[in-house]
């Protein structure tokens, strides 16, 4: 089954439904109350459901243009894709609106129909009323909402065939929006089908792999890694869903175990959540020795994480080497680099104080001393696309052992973002030392070390105080070590200029009187104060749920400040300076609140 063969992924994937037919292509474990309930979907299913559903496309006449898929199975998900690329139209994978009854969801699916202008959208039968309604609500009642679980819908001879080009379109990736508004990278066949070849040599993966994943369809690695790259190594994948992973994970565990799934993984939260949620007696009954690829990627990659997790369920079977840091993005279709399987993940003491200051210097043997440590996990070398740490303000490339932004080119680098050209020239055509042109610039900090990869920060994130870098999901991660009341929340750190930068935390909160988070707050000071070396005069503790998170679970740190700028975030007990309360309590000034502020001689302030 050699893929160099293939012009384009729909030749790729007739050619597997063929030769595959009656093999399984996914395995989705949908929850029911007895328990999860398998529904297997085989490669010869998918191409004749694919071929239904391309033929009432084509009835539409959406040849070359978007159509969203709306579902919560990941096998009717898979049929509907398939449909599009019979029918040469563009995939947009979103998000169920309003799903989990977060409001954030349901403007992120609606800005996505509003900016593709998509008049079709795909959806299975227990949604197809909450999207009619939607679309109605949305003064779109001109799109057509189109049940593609109902076999009466589409006939598979009467689907034409459709000759596709590399350069054509498969889908369209929205990315997560954790620093900016959503915007739809355009991902072409020639893009996935160089994409799927590296993440081949990144992961070693053969035919005999199996996949497991929780990710939802509408997140880049959950769409490109467990989901289609199956596809192309002619295996199968195993799906639970998200709201299954996140209430139980052990859920996902016994997965793998079950199904013997040799890859799978997550952002480094979900081997945080695996730790805290299972117990001892439950890894005794797990198997998790052929899982040979536990990929971590997505976010920053926490040491302390990967120990955890290798300690908890070595029990189990499960080997440390098979941890698996990675780094990708959408806008490079997902991955760029990745170790080697079956070796020990790369780890490396750095000096802190001068990785602050963008400046590399390896930590001495004796570092536990007066020098400050920061231990960074290496994402692996980049696979088949030219890496560059550039300073993103001259735009030159940076000297070896520098922290600066990551830039990227090569084939499996989407073309773009979607009706954006200012956009997609600015970030995707970006010239380097004013000779080479055509580089991806990722907002993403790092350096390469050795050939090693190592990601710092977000370009856009990174809180500058007194002309010192600090990454905020470094604050964000310490600050919830003082106390239990913060050990299952999540925080967003990040600073705001009040006549000079400040650094501002909302950290979530559970179970505290109003004591205990008085002195929660004083805690987080210290400890920020003497870890950083910054002040930390601006502490807001709020309710769960309250810090805004992408549908992957990255914090959106760019929205929360936005939010507490605006006074929409309010704490359960605040700590302002009176620079930045002025600044983001405007409001309660103008109209006379702040004179009914019960604060005490510490200024916390209590809701």
């Amino acid at each position: 089954m050699s893929e160099s063969r293939f012009a384009t992924f729909t030749e790729l994937l007739r050619v597997r439904t063929a030769e595959l037919a009656d093999e399984d292509v996914h395995i989705f474990l949908r929850d029911t109350v007895g328990g999860a309930q398998a529904e297997h979907l085989t490669y010869g299913e998918l191409d004749r459901e694919a071929r239904r559903i391309a033929a009432c496309l084509q009835e539409y006449g959406v040849g070359e243009q978007p159509v969203l898929l709306v579902y919560s199975s990941t096998a009717e998900f898979l049929k509907a894709f398939a449909g599009c690329l019979y029918a040469g139209a563009v995939a947009v994978p979103v998000p169920m609106p309003g799903e989990a009854g977060r409001d954030k969801r349901l403007n992120r699916t609606t800005a996505v129909l509003k900016d593709t202008g998509a008049k079709v959208v795909l959806t299975e039968t227990s949604a197809a009323p909450d999207i009619a309604l939607w679309l109605a609500r949305n003064s779109r009642p001109d799109a057509a909402c189109v049940v593609t679980d109902v076999p009466g819908i589409g006939d598979p001879d009467a689907w034409r065939p459709v000759t596709a080009r590399p350069d054509d379109l498969v889908f369209l990736q929205y990315t997560s929006g954790s620093v900016s508004e959503p915007r739809g990278v355009t991902v072409s066949h020639r893009n996935l089908l160089a994409n799927q070849a590296a993440l081949q040599k990144v992961l070693h993966t053969t035919r005999e792999d199996r996949f497991g994943s929780w990710l939802p369809y509408f997140h880049d690695m959950g769409l490109v890694a467990h989901l289609l790259h199956p596809v192309w190594l002619g295996t199968h994948s195993v799906q639970v869903t998200p709201l299954s992973f996140v209430k139980r994970p052990l859920r996902w565990l016994q997965a793998i175990d079950e199904y013997g799934v040799t890859v799978g993984g997550g952002p480094n939260f979900c081997y945080d959540l695996c730790v805290r949620r299972v117990k001892d007696e439950q890894v005794a009954d797990l198997d998790l020795s052929r899982w040979r690829l536990a990929l971590n990627g997505a976010e920053p990659v926490r040491p302390e994480s990967l120990d955890e997790f290798a300690e908890k369920f070595a029990p189990a079977g499960f080997r440390p080497e098979a941890l698996r840091p990675c780094y990708g993005l959408a806008e490079a279709t997902l991955v760029v680099s990745g170790g080697v399987p079956g070796t020990p993940h790369v780890r490396k003491d750095f000096n802190k104080t001068a990785l602050e200051r963008d400046r590399v210097i390896g930590a001495g043997p004796a570092a536990a001393g007066a020098e400050r440590v920061q231990t960074l996990v290496g994402c692996g070398a980049p696979v088949d696309v030219e890496v560059r740490i550039v300073d993103p303000l001259t735009h030159h490339e940076l000297p070896p052992g520098a922290v600066g932004e990551i830039w990227l080119r090569g084939y499996g680098v989407a073309r773009g973002y979607w009706k954006r050209p200012t956009e997609t020239v600015r970030t995707f055509r970006a010239s380097l030392n004013d000779e080479e042109s055509n580089f991806l610039r990722t907002g993403d900090l790092g350096m390469l070390d050795n050939g090693e990869l190592f990601v710092t920060g977000r370009l856009k994130e990174v809180v500058i105080i007194n002309g010192r870098n600090v990454y905020p999901q470094d604050i964000e991660w310490a600050a919830r070590t003082v106390s239990p009341a913060l050990t299952f929340g999540v925080g967003a750190a990040f600073s705001v200029d009040a006549g000079r930068e400040h650094l501002v935390l909302v950290q979530e909160v559970r179970g505290a009187g109003s004591e205990e988070l008085r002195t929660v707050a004083q805690k987080i000071q210290a400890l920020i104060g003497k870890e950083f070396e910054i002040p930390a005069g601006n502490i807001l503790l709020v309710r769960p749920g309250a810090v805004r998170r992408t549908s992957s679970g990255k914090v959106q740190r760019t929205l929360m400040r936005k939010l507490f700028l605006d006074g929409v975030v309010r704490g359960e007990y605040e700590v302002l300076t009176p620079d930045v309360w002025a600044l983001a309590r405007s409001e309660d000034v103008l109209f006379g609140e702040d004179l009914l502020r019960p604060e005490g001689a510490d200024g916390g302030r209590r809701w």
